[in-house]
């Protein structure tokens, strides 16, 4: 039988990756400030935060170089929390910015844009191994994957089932996926519309191929930062829908992202209960049990019992690692 725990499944102490904060590399002051930024992720970014001539592109390598290089260690963010996002490999600045940024010790996630296929990854892999070559860093480097175009929709199963040929140690490991909706909109020519309904397709795609391969899925960013009614709303939306975590273009946006992307309140309470209650069916032998509803009656809890106990225990573990309050659990 089956041993229950409130404990959840043993990822209690797994960082949270809730937000994902932009952060322009060709700012010496944008970069200063990420040192204080409660983001979980944070993404320096040499793309679309960048010029798009070579010498603000070189220019902006070399600053975050230098930034993430003689920043002293205890002021830096945890390198869990670090991430980089790389100009696409079908630019002339993908393989300077890889063969710099693995040279830092504290980057230990690639964002990489317009993937549109296994094949990208796959000379993305290629490159990582060549540069891990010279250096002699041991972690895996975790890959994000942006998806932001027709073929990367429709090629998402094969994305998102994608391994390096060379290993996860050498070539690299995809932790997550991520929608780029602008960029997608412009490949596809969908009209973006306040309700997000036209997007409700592909969105629902990602997560769901993301959960296939347990990776992470991050949500698209909100663009209208100041509205931050709107920004709650879609929070709710991408959560509803599967979605881990959420990409940020503006600290203020930071906060909502962390208090939508956990449990709530009645699901805490909801699970606490399912864990607490299949504890007493067990011991009593029985494969059932009926939880108390709000406003009355009773909801059977039976089968797919085991999917229930996965579900609760998640929720659990979310929200110890939140530091959210779980009643009646030690």
């Amino acid at each position: 039988m089956r041993t229950l725990s409130t404990a959840g499944n043993g990822k209690t102490d797994q960082a949270l990756r809730r937000s994902y904060l932009y952060v322009p590399s060709s700012s010496d002051r944008m970069l200063d400030k990420s040192l204080s930024t409660p983001s979980d992720v944070i993404i320096y970014d040499l793309e679309d935060s960048v010029p798009p001539s070579p010498h603000d592109k070189d220019s902006a390598r070399q600053r975050l170089s230098t930034f993430l290089s003689h920043t002293p260690e205890h002021k830096l963010p945890h390198p869990e929390r670090i991430a980089v996002r790389l100009n696409d490999i079908t630019t002339p600045f993908f393989e300077n910015d890889i063969s710099e940024i693995l040279k830092l010790p504290f980057v230990r996630t690639l964002v990489l844009p317009k993937i549109h296929s296994v094949r990208d990854l796959h000379h993305v892999s290629r490159v990582i191994r060549t540069s891990r070559d010279r250096t002699s860093t041991p972690f895996p480097i975790r890959i994000v994957a942006s998806v932001e175009s027709a073929r990367s929709a429709w090629n998402l199963g094969e994305i998102a089932s994608w391994t390096s040929e060379h290993g996860p140690d050498a070539g690299g490991k995809l932790g997550a996926l991520l929608f780029a909706a602008e960029d997608y909109c412009a490949d596809t020519s969908v009209v973006r519309t306040p309700s997000r309904l036209e997007l409700l397709y592909v969105r629902s795609q990602i997560a769901i191929a993301a959960k296939a391969f347990g990776l992470d899925s991050i949500d698209m960013v909100c663009v209208n930062y100041k509205d931050l009614n709107y920004l709650k709303d879609e929070c709710e939306d991408g959560r509803r829908l599967g979605f881990n975590g959420k990409q940020a273009i503006h600290p203020t946006q930071v906060d909502i992202i962390h208090s939508t992307f956990v449990p709530t309140e009645k699901e805490i309470l909801r699970a606490a209960n399912i864990l607490r209650q299949m504890e007493v069916a067990h011991s009593s032998q029985k494969g059932a049990f009926g939880l108390e509803m709000e406003g009355g009656g009773k909801e059977m809890i039976d089968a797919p019992i085991v999917l229930c106990i996965d579900q609760a225990e998640n929720i659990i573990r979310v929200a110890k690692a939140a530091g959210l309050e779980i009643p009646g659990v030690g």
